[in-house]
C-alpha cells in the first residue's frame, strides 16, 4: 500500500474551508461581495448567536437558474472568470470581488446550507448542502421578482474542533458588524440592512455613486463628526489613483480601528497602505494616536495581485513604491490645504468642560472681612447712582503679589513678526482681545471667540518654517573632524551612493571608501554628536524597503520639531496686542497650524451662539 493517499472530496473542501470560512464574519463577506458581483442594489444580512446558529443573507441582484444553481455549490466553479480565445483562463484582469469558486462548496461542507434563487422572467428553485452532502432542485418561494436569499445554518457542526476557537456571541457579532461596514463603505450606492438576534443595528440606503454619496455613507457609518473633519482626498499618478477622506489630525483617536483602507473597492489590510497613511501623518500626530480615514485605491487590474490568499484581504502591488508614494503625497497635500483648521469636535469638548453652577450658595458665604475687602478694594467700580459718593482720584495701584518680582522673560531666538495688517473680527481666528495668565490669548471673531495656546501655536510656526527650509536643501552640515567609516554589503555601497546628491541636500556626505565600506564627511548641523553608523544602516535598510531616505527625514523632522519646541514663545512671555495679532496672522497664512507638533490643538473656537446657551440667553 502506497504511503500518499488521495483525500476523499469531502475531506479537501472541509480543509480549504478552514481557510475561507475562517469565522462567521468571514461567511458574510463572502456572501455579501457574491450578491454584489450579482448586481443587487440592496442587501439584508441577519445572523443569530453570532452567525454560528444561523446567518440568512437576501438579495435583489440578477440570480441564478437551475443549472447555475447546481454549479454554484460545486468546488472551483465560477461566473467571474471567462476563457481566452487560446482556451487559457485569464487571473491577470480580476474585475469581481470574487473568482476563485471556493465560497459556498467550502459553507455546504462544514455546515447547513440552503439556497434559493430566482433569475429575472425565470421560477424560482432552491438547493441544499447539508455537510457535503447535496440535494436536487426543487422548486421554492421567492418575494422578489429576482435575487437570491442563502440561509446557512449551524456553522461548523461538521468540523466540530473549529467551533472550540469562536470567540463569544458579541465578539462574533461585532465582527460581522464590522465586516458590513467595510463592505457597505466600498459601495455606497448598494443599501444594506443588518440584524443581529432579532435586533436591527443597521439600515443604509442606497446613495448616488460619487464624492457627495460617499462622504454621507461614511458619516453615517462613522458618526457625524468625521463628516464635519473629513478632508476630501483625490490624487493620480501615472495610472493610480487614490481618493477618499482622511480625518484632520485633531480628530484623531487612540487606536488604528478607524483606518479603512480599499483597493478596487476591495476591503484591504494591508501593511504597505497602513504604513504609508502611519508616515503621511507622522508630523502632526504623536505616536499614541492614529488618524481616521476610509481611502480607496483605483489600480488596473494588471498591476495588482489579489489572488495571494483565499480570503482575499492581502494584495500585492506590481509597483509597491508608486502606491506608497502616491498615498503619502495625497495625504500631505490634503493636510496642507487644511490650512489652520482644527477639528470641530474640540470646541465641543470645551464646551462640555463648562459647569453651570447654582448661585444659591453664594447667598450663603460669611460676609469678608475688613482686610479682604481691602485687598480687592482697587478692582470695585463704584456703585451706580450714590449721589453722595465720594469719589477719588484714580491713582495707579501697586501689581498684586504674584506678579512682583516676576522678571521679563528672555528674547526668543525667533521673534514673532509683529508688521501686522489692520486688525478686525472678519479675519478667521479675529482680533486679539486680552492675553490670560501670560499663555493664551484671546481674540474675538465675528461670530464669537477663540482661545490660542501661545506656545503651541508658535511652535508650530517654527517648525513649519524649518521644513520649508529642508525641502528647498537649506540644511546646514557640519564636518566631522574624523570623518567615520561604515562598513556595509557591495550591494547597499552601491544603492547609498546612488543617492548620494538627496543625501547632501539634507547635510549628509559620504562617498564610497572600497566596494564595501562608505565614508561619511559631514552630517546635519542639527544632529549634532549622533550614532552616526547606525543611521547609515538605517538608510540603507529605508532605500531596499521602500526606496526612500525614511530614516534620514524621519530624524530630521524629530530633531526640527525638538528645536522648535526649545525656541519658540514660551509660556509665561506676556505678549502686547501687536505680537499677539501677529501671531494669529501667521497662524491663518500657515498649513497645519491648527495643531501642535504633538497632535495636540492650538486653538479652540466658540461660537458665541453656544456661549450664549451656556448663560441661557438660547
Amino acid at each position: 500500500m502506497s504511503n500518499i493517499q488521495r483525500l476523499p472530496q469531502d475531506t479537501i473542501n472541509r480543509i480549504a474551508a478552514g481557510e475561507v470560512v475562517e469565522r462567521p464574519a468571514s461567511a458574510v463577506k463572502e456572501l455579501v461581495e457574491n450578491a454584489i458581483d450579482a448586481g443587487a442594489r440592496h442587501i439584508d444580512i441577519r445572523a443569530e448567536q453570532g452567525g454560528l446558529s444561523r446567518i440568512l443573507i437576501e438579495d435583489n441582484g440578477s440570480g441564478m437558474s437551475g443549472e447555475d444553481l447546481q454549479l454554484a455549490v460545486e468546488r472551483h466553479a465560477t461566473s467571474k472568470l471567462k476563457p481566452q480565445a487560446d482556451g487559457s483562463w485569464d487571473l491577470l484582469h480580476i474585475q469581481t470581488l470574487g473568482f476563485r469558486g471556493e465560497a459556498l462548496p467550502s459553507m455546504g461542507s462544514v455546515a447547513r446550507l440552503n439556497i434559493v434563487s430566482k433569475p429575472r422572467g425565470g421560477e424560482a428553485l432552491a438547493i441544499q448542502v447539508d455537510g457535503g452532502a447535496m440535494s436536487g432542485l426543487k422548486p421554492a418561494a421567492f418575494g422578489g421578482d429576482h435575487g437570491t436569499r442563502i440561509d446557512l445554518r449551524d456553522l461548523f457542526y461538521a468540523t466540530p474542533a473549529r467551533l472550540k476557537f469562536m470567540k463569544s456571541e458579541r465578539s462574533e457579532n461585532m465582527a460581522i458588524a464590522e465586516e458590513v461596514k467595510r463592505q457597505a463603505m466600498a459601495h455606497e450606492d448598494v443599501g444594506f440592512s443588518l440584524e443581529l438576534d432579532g435586533k436591527r443595528v443597521l439600515k443604509l440606503y442606497a446613495e448616488q455613486p460619487g464624492f457627495e454619496g460617499r462622504l454621507r455613507r461614511l458619516a453615517a457609518l462613522l458618526g457625524s463628526d468625521f463628516g464635519d473633519n473629513a478632508l476630501l482626498i483625490d490624487q493620480a499618478r501615472e495610472g493610480v489613483r487614490l481618493t477618499g477622506y482622511a480625518g484632520l489630525p485633531t480628530f484623531s483617536r487612540g487606536n488604528a480601528m478607524h483606518q479603512y483602507l480599499f483597493v478596487n473597492n476591495r476591503p484591504v489590510r494591508d501593511k504597505l497602505l497602513s504604513g504609508a497613511l502611519r508616515a503621511a501623518y507622522a508630523d502632526f500626530l504623536a505616536r499614541d494616536r492614529h488618524p481616521l480615514a476610509a481611502l480607496f485605491v483605483e489600480i488596473d487590474p494588471q498591476d495588482l495581485d489579489v489572488n495571494v490568499h483565499p480570503a482575499k484581504a492581502e494584495v500585492r502591488f506590481r509597483d509597491p513604491n508608486l502606491v506608497r508614494g502616491l498615498i503619502i503625497g495625497a495625504l500631505k497635500h490634503g493636510l496642507a490645504s487644511a490650512g489652520h483648521r482644527a477639528a470641530t469636535t474640540v470646541a465641543q469638548t470645551a464646551l462640555t468642560g463648562f459647569r453651570i453652577e447654582s448661585v444659591q450658595p453664594l447667598l450663603n458665604l460669611n460676609r469678608p472681612t475688613p482686610s479682604q475687602i481691602a485687598a480687592v478694594r482697587p478692582y470695585i467700580a463704584p456703585e451706580p447712582f450714590a449721589p453722595t459718593a465720594r469719589f477719588e482720584p484714580v491713582t495707579a495701584y501697586d501689581p498684586p503679589a504674584y506678579a512682583q518680582g516676576v522678571s521679563e522673560a528672555p528674547v526668543m531666538e525667533r521673534p514673532l513678526d509683529v508688521t501686522a495688517p489692520p486688525v478686525a473680527d472678519t479675519f478667521p481666528l479675529g482680533a486679539a482681545r486680552a492675553q490670560i495668565h501670560e499663555t493664551y490669548i484671546i481674540a474675538q471673531t465675528a461670530d464669537g471667540l477663540v482661545i490660542v495656546d501661545q506656545h503651541a501655536a508658535h511652535e508650530r510656526l517654527v517648525y513649519e518654517e524649518m521644513k520649508v527650509a529642508m525641502a528647498h536643501g537649506h540644511v546646514q552640515s557640519q564636518s566631522l573632524l574624523i570623518p567615520e567609516i561604515v562598513d556595509l554589503e557591495r550591494e547597499e555601497v552601491t544603492r547609498l551612493i546612488a543617492r548620494r546628491d538627496d543625501l547632501a541636500a539634507m547635510g549628509l556626505e559620504v562617498e564610497a571608501f572600497g566596494p564595501t565600506s562608505v565614508l561619511v564627511r559631514d552630517i546635519p548641523a542639527l544632529m549634532g554628536d549622533c550614532d552616526i553608523a547606525g543611521l547609515v544602516r538605517d538608510l540603507v535598510d529605508d532605500l531596499t524597503e521602500h526606496g526612500e531616505l525614511l530614516a534620514l527625514k524621519e530624524r530630521m523632522a524629530e530633531i526640527c520639531g525638538d528645536h522648535a519646541c526649545r525656541h519658540s514663545v514660551r509660556s509665561g512671555r506676556r505678549l502686547n496686542a501687536n505680537e499677539m495679532n501677529a501671531l494669529l496672522r501667521q497662524m491663518e497664512a500657515t498649513p497645519h497650524s491648527g495643531q501642535c507638533n504633538h497632535g495636540r490643538p492650538t486653538y479652540v473656537e466658540l461660537k458665541l451662539k453656544d456661549i450664549e446657551k451656556l448663560f441661557g440667553r438660547r
